[in-house]
């Protein structure tokens, strides 16, 4: 029996945070003051991303008892 399903949403949290952080730091380094205004919203939409990634997986570990 593989993980729960709830492992994988686990998994895509912590993947849309890397595509958002990817995506800031293209926006970041083109250099121009429209990027780099998208770029602060990309950054400002990975903080959300990450403190909801960081809840999943604590919910996670303490549903699965492990730690």
């Amino acid at each position: 029996m593989g993980p729960d399903p709830f492992f994988y949403i686990v998994v895509a949290s912590v993947g849309v945070v890397a595509i958002i952080v990817l995506l800031g730091l293209g926006r970041f380094g083109r250099g121009r003051t429209e990027d780099r205004i998208a770029s602060n919203r990309l950054m400002q939409a990975r903080l959300i991303a990450q403190l909801i990634a960081i809840v999943l997986i604590v919910i996670y570990v303490w549903l699965t008892g492990r730690g």
